[in-house]
């Protein structure tokens, strides 16, 4: 009894560690973006400011062409995830689904991708996207983007888990294919579409290095790009504006996470069909 007492008690000690890991920067971030410039230089470091300043987020919002940063990142993150759904449906009911000549060679090499990192093909990439005329361009931004092994992977093993004499029945009422995916497959498998939706937008609407390398003018970057460009001030770093323009940023992510989180638990969780 005492064992299982002392295991559970080291069980807990070790989760709120790791909570307060993960949790430290963040609210170090929020707490530094309501500080003055001489708060955030003080030590030992205060956690509360002794009054909020919430003029700091107007000094980030007004320091660039945020709007235009912001909605850059917007349409990039939203247009491949556009793109990404047109794709990564029908392939992975195509592998769930059909036996067709070569099927595991092709999932096989599909998956093979998800262990090529994007900062070893961001070269030949560049060199396309330049040959075709779409450097400095939201396209340059979407377009590589269009597809996902990942996805094809997760929808993949959703739709392998739907029963096929649900899918003959609506063959035997003269369903077609594509009735098929959106009256059935893709309702039983939302929770894992919302899922990678969440995954996709936070990976592209965080991304620095693909905006960075592709785009030369503040008409194609994105939101990341325009923090970073907070640093870039005479006398040292305003680490409070700094810190305010990365709520900015992170603001987008916690309200889809907050609308997401109850799919998020059930693309875990095998329910079966009733």
């Amino acid at each position: 009894m005492k064992t299982s007492y002392l295991g559970k008690l080291i069980n807990g000690i070790g989760l709120f560690l790791i909570v307060c890991i993960f949790v430290f920067p963040f609210v170090w971030m929020i707490s530094t973006s309501f500080k003055t410039l001489g708060e955030t230089l003080t030590f030992p470091p205060k956690w509360i400011p002794e009054q909020f300043i919430w003029e700091n987020f107007a000094k980030a919002w007004n320091s660039g062409p945020f709007f235009k940063y912001f909605l850059n990142s917007l349409i990039v993150s939203v247009g491949i995830l556009i793109l990404q759904f047109l794709t990564i449906i029908p392939a992975a009911y195509a592998f769930a689904r059909y036996k067709f000549a070569g099927s595991s060679l092709f999932f096989a090499l599909t998956m093979i991708t998800l262990m090529i990192p994007g900062q070893l093909i961001f070269l030949p990439v560049y060199l396309q996207m330049s040959s075709w005329g779409l450097l400095d361009t939201l396209w340059a931004l979407i377009l590589p983007f269009a597809s996902s092994a990942f996805g094809i992977f997760m929808l993949r093993q959703s739709f392998m888990q739907i029963p096929e004499e649900l899918l003959e029945a609506a063959r035997l009422d003269e369903a077609p294919e594509w009735k098929i995916i959106l009256k059935i497959m893709i309702p039983i498998a939302k929770p894992v579409l919302i899922t990678f939706a969440l995954f996709s937008f936070i990976s592209h609407w965080n991304d620095y290095f693909w905006p960075l390398v592709m785009t030369t003018s503040d008409s194609a970057r994105t939101l990341p790009l325009g923090i970073s460009k907070l640093r870039e001030v005479d006398g040292g770093i305003a680490w409070n504006v700094l810190m305010a323009g990365n709520m900015i940023l992170v603001i987008p992510i916690l309200i889809v996470f907050f609308f997401a989180q109850r799919q998020i638990i059930r693309a875990f969780v095998y329910t079966g069909v009733k």
